[in-house]
């Protein structure tokens, strides 16, 4: 099994803002997105660049995945901030926008270019209309070594904007939009998290859109603020009888007369082998979760 790595929570913060990308060396989140794009006036998108990679070549955020998310490349600042978000060397460079397979192409090309860390990886935002369309083929570049391509952000603002969808509770618009982009993202063996939650006092709200998420099979949610990270990194964590369901079905299979099983009877009901295999993943998230708290 690949080794996992906890994505229940995903915090962007203004590369603007210093303190913000201070504080976040401080914060429970599992990965912190430093944003040059969208939280960052363009008057002062030269200096956050230069802050945020400054910041990750820094260091001093532990355990915790650091993301730079770039401008998108056909706008005035997109390929100086993919230039020096590769000489940063963060785990990931999330690329905005990404409407189709030749966009990843393009970044994969400026990743052989400038010698990019082999550590560090790409993730695409799906955002827009074509996006969602095209979804598939977009994963699929997660085939071609050069594109690095390891996750999907949905970019449920953006895909509201412009397809005029209302992002209502339940979201019964935007749900097909979501699973086709992760019926995509399964296909090709990438990770996908699930885009923001705008109500910052409405805690129920959000906890409701994070159980939906999880559900749905997202591996974990965007966040807008800090005081989101703790509900998102219990709901999208195993339960404590999930991990001891997943124990018990896998020492069942390990016993000697279930080896050439591909079925069996435990606790009244037929468990498969798919079941141990679900049950070996929750465990090895568990696993990586308590080593990435420790």
């Amino acid at each position: 099994m690949t080794p996992i790595r906890p994505r229940r929570s995903a915090l962007y913060m203004p590369g603007s803002n210093a303190r913000a990308i201070e504080k976040a060396k401080t914060l429970a989140a599992d990965a912190v997105i430093f944003d040059l794009e969208d939280a960052v006036a363009p008057d002062a998108k030269a200096e956050a660049r230069e802050q945020v990679c400054a910041a990750v070549q820094a260091g001093g955020y532990g355990k915790r995945e650091l993301v730079i998310r770039i401008n998108a490349l056909e706008t005035p600042w997109g390929e100086a901030d993919l230039a020096a978000a590769i000489a940063a060397a963060p785990d990931a460079i999330l690329v905005p926008k990404v409407s189709s397979a030749e966009t990843l192409a393009a970044v994969g090309l400026r990743l052989r270019k400038f010698g990019a860390a082999e550590r560090t990886r790409i993730w695409a935002m799906i955002e827009t209309p074509l996006a969602i369309l095209r979804a598939e083929s977009i994963a699929s570049a997660a085939h071609d070594v050069d594109t690095r391509l390891s996750c999907f952000v949905m970019g449920t603002n953006d895909l509201a904007k412009d397809t005029r969808a209302r992002l209502l509770p339940g979201r019964a618009a935007m749900l097909p939009w979501l699973m086709g982009a992760l019926a995509a993202a399964r296909a090709h063996g990438i990770d996908i998290l699930d885009g923001v939650y705008n109500g910052l006092s409405d805690r129920q709200g959000f906890r409701a859109e994070c159980e939906q998420g999880r559900d749905c099979g997202f591996d974990g949610k965007t966040l807008i603020h800090p005081d989101q990270i703790a509900a998102a990194n219990g709901i999208f964590a195993p339960s404590e009888g999930e991990v001891e369901n997943a124990r018990t079905i896998v020492a069942a299979f390990a016993q000697p007369e279930n080896a050439g099983k591909g079925a069996i009877s435990l606790n009244g009901r037929m468990v498969e082998r798919l079941h141990a295999e679900m049950a070996r993943r929750t465990l090895a998230l568990a696993e990586a979760i308590g080593e990435r708290s420790a």
